[in-house]
């Protein structure tokens, strides 16, 4: 009999969810909007400590409107980092603007502050997305004052990264606005959705009202620009509501299980974890680390495998965008010819991360890796 699957990051269910789940269904608030929409909005700003948010249907909706919002059009140049997930660049190609890919600090993962300058001495850019890869932030204040010497938006990616923080500032309310992602997968899900966050308020009303098919307040439907289906379910904030009580106990866990693969398999040499950067906590979305197979005489390939074959799902790490087919000849831009993402997405590894990992699971996966370089 095949033993029940691990997944890399399964949604965390409980009670209070379906009990919110429940009320929003008998109440009859089925469509989008409703009082869970407006509830999820306001707790998620005074977690965030945010002036106003916009509940949208997924992280991808929030950061296409946070470039429509900017200003983003037709020929602009959009620096991004090349190490991210593919919606962090798709929406530069929604609005026909020109993606420059940037590389990754070699230590922190995220984006390369020397690189990320050498393309804005290069470029006149309109501006940046940065991401929070894995749940680390990135140094906003020394990317701040990039962006201001060099006339830059910022726009924060944070869809991995809710609950971490940047010296105590929590992510995604960094830059002219910040989007998070509620994807099965992430640390809190409403099954899919995002949301758009920002201090500025008219943003947040513009993303609104773009979100919900540009339509004007006439009591007919009138449209006078073109908008969009990308707000969220009643029923999903509803879910959304009880997830965000438990955030801080979903991040507890998920740094628990990283320290404990760790601490478990950091001696192994070729192996090095994600370093946690010194200016702030990271939420430990998922545990990666590189693999050198020269020096372990595994392969991130085979552990992978072998994983797999006792029903436990891992993966490699994001396959960067220059190295994409979709952005072939889109310029990437490195810092003293050393492609790092390209290196950290060879040797990459994320394992089973999920807050409700059993002990007993994380013990037996690190048996499984253990025995593979004996």
């Amino acid at each position: 009999m095949k033993n029940n699957r691990i997944y890399l990051s399964p949604p965390h269910m409980g009670e209070k969810e379906r009990a919110l789940l429940l009320d929003a269904f008998d109440s009859n608030w089925i469509a989008p909007l409703g009082p869970h929409v407006d509830g999820f909005e306001n707790e998620m700003a005074e977690y965030l400590c945010v002036k106003s948010t916009a509940a949208l249907s997924s992280g991808s909706s929030a950061l296409h409107l946070a470039l429509k919002i900017t200003g983003i059009k037709e020929g602009d140049r959009v620096l991004c980092p090349s190490l991210t997930f593919t919606a962090s660049a798709n929406v530069i190609l929604y609005e026909k603007a020109q993606p420059i890919f940037v590389d990754s600090d070699p230590n922190t993962w995220v984006l390369d502050l020397a690189a990320c300058e050498k393309a804005m001495q290069k470029y006149n850019t309109k501006a940046l997305i940065s991401v929070d890869l894995y749940g680390q932030s990135c140094n906003y204040n020394a990317i701040t004052d990039l962006c201001g010497k060099y006339n830059v938006l910022l726009i924060e990616d944070a869809a991995e990264a809710l609950g971490a923080d940047y010296k105590g500032k929590k992510c995604g309310s960094f830059g002219e606005m910040g989007i998070l992602s509620f994807n099965g997968n992430k640390i809190i899900t409403t099954s899919g959705g995002g949301m758009l966050v920002s201090n500025n308020e008219e943003y947040v009303k513009k993303a609104r009202f773009l979100a919900t098919q540009a339509r004007e307040s006439e009591l007919h439907y009138e449209h006078k620009e073109l908008g969009y289906n990308y707000r969220m379910s009643n029923l999903l904030a509803a879910v959304g509501r009880g997830q965000l009580e438990v955030i801080d106990d979903r991040v507890s866990k998920r740094r628990s299980i990283f320290n404990r693969y760790e601490k478990a398999l950091s001696h192994i040499d070729g192996f090095t974890f994600m370093q946690e950067a010194g200016y702030g906590k990271s939420n430990r979305w998922l545990t990666t680390l590189t693999v050198d197979e020269k020096s372990t005489g595994i392969s991130r390939t085979h552990i992978i495998d072998t994983l797999e074959k006792e029903n436990i799902e891992s993966r490699p790490i994001w396959k960067p965008m220059h190295l994409q087919p979709l952005y072939k000849g889109a310029d990437y831009i490195i810092q003293d010819n050393n492609d790092v993402s390209a290196k950290l997405f060879n040797e990459g590894l994320c394992l089973p991360s999920g807050s409700s990992l059993l002990d007993e699971e994380q013990d037996k996966i690190i048996d499984i890796i253990l025995s593979l370089v004996k």
